[in-house]
């Protein structure tokens, strides 16, 4: 049966190395963030764009519970995860400006970042398909033997997909190396979960797969590198999949063209004052993990690679048309030649 993990809570339970990791790739994430939705206001970064503003925690408390080697697959809402993974910030920033540079050669745009070197499969636009894809690549990692995982990540409004039950079914009849995650930030672009499901305690869905589920405080980013640890070990053991509902929030709207009518200041306000970077911080200094001044070094460094990337970006070569074709079809020359 579901149930919420009771994972034992004490103020510092990891190394130095590791909070440092979580402050620093947090913060990348929210300034790279912001820095994005300056710039689509400047009309640089066009298209679709989903911030993760808020949600940060979810990507970097995960990344230091699993291993390089683990496979990686998420929605639309994709800058942060390759951040923390060590994607360059300039070849993604190239990719939001749709240069020749970007992590897809700037054929896909904020929706779809990919880094295979990071075992970071993207990035899909459609709701919900990424969770079948998930699927499978947990599914290779078993028929081949080896010890890795798919961490698979969605939104709360994809779990309402048919696929994505197709997907918990099969896992679980095969056990499945795959931990589910469902990033629920409350609302599905406007529409809140309480108005588009029947079941609220979205965790509790895994009972009808007799999945193992829990329910998260995705704004601690301890309580998800705990919860990712203990799924991950089961997955590794052969006991198949775990589905996680990590209870976030966006600090801003569903996408740029959001004008969030559909919540207040207050409840906005409520969140912000459990922001996942700034209770790392409070860790941090409170236990004299680092200093002020290391801390603002550390902020200095991120500002720079940030300033970096848009740089990058902005000086890149725009794609080949001639080249349109290219990495879409199997044949490398395609027949169709845009003049």
């Amino acid at each position: 049966m579901a149930k919420k993990s009771t994972a034992t809570k004490s103020k510092v339970k990891y190394s130095k190395e590791t909070y440092t990791f979580w402050y620093e790739s947090m913060l990348l994430m929210r300034r790279f963030e912001e820095k994005a939705g300056q710039l689509y206001g400047q009309q640089k970064i066009r298209g679709f764009c989903h911030l993760y503003i808020g949600q940060e925690a979810c990507a970097s408390g995960a990344i230091t519970a699993l291993t390089k080697d683990d496979k990686w697959i998420t929605a639309y809402r994709d800058h942060a995860h390759p951040l923390g993974l060590g994607t360059d910030p300039g070849a993604i920033m190239a990719e939001l400006f749709g240069k020749a540079t970007g992590t897809t050669k700037g054929k896909g745009g904020s929706m779809h970042i990919f880094d295979k070197e990071r075992n970071f499969m993207g990035g899909h636009g459609i709701v919900g398909a990424q969770v079948p894809m998930g699927l499978g690549i947990g599914f290779a990692e078993k028929y081949k033997g080896t010890k890795n995982l798919c961490i698979c990540h969605m939104g709360d409004g994809a779990v309402r997909q048919g696929a994505v039950h197709e997907a918990f079914n099969l896992a679980m009849l095969y056990k499945t190396p795959v931990i589910f995650v469902i990033e629920n930030n409350g609302y599905a672009m406007g529409t809140s979960v309480k108005r588009s499901s029947n079941v609220e305690e979205l965790y509790t869905i895994g009972e009808a797969y007799d999945m193992p589920a829990f329910a998260v405080d995705g704004m601690n980013v301890e309580d998800i590198h705990e919860a990712v640890a203990e799924a991950a070990e089961r997955a590794r053991k052969g006991d198949g999949p775990t589905l996680l509902e990590f209870r976030t929030y966006r600090y801003k709207g569903h996408s740029m063209s959001d004008p969030q009518k559909y919540r207040t200041r207050e409840e906005v306000e409520e969140y912000k004052g459990r922001d996942p970077l700034e209770q790392v911080k409070k860790t941090i200094l409170d236990n004299d993990i680092l200093t002020q001044d290391e801390l603002t070094e550390i902020d200095k460094k991120v500002k720079k690679q940030v300033e970096d990337a848009v740089k990058f970006a902005e000086e890149s070569p725009w794609p080949d048309g001639q080249d349109a074709f290219k990495d879409v079809y199997l044949q490398e020359d395609y027949p169709f030649v845009m003049e």
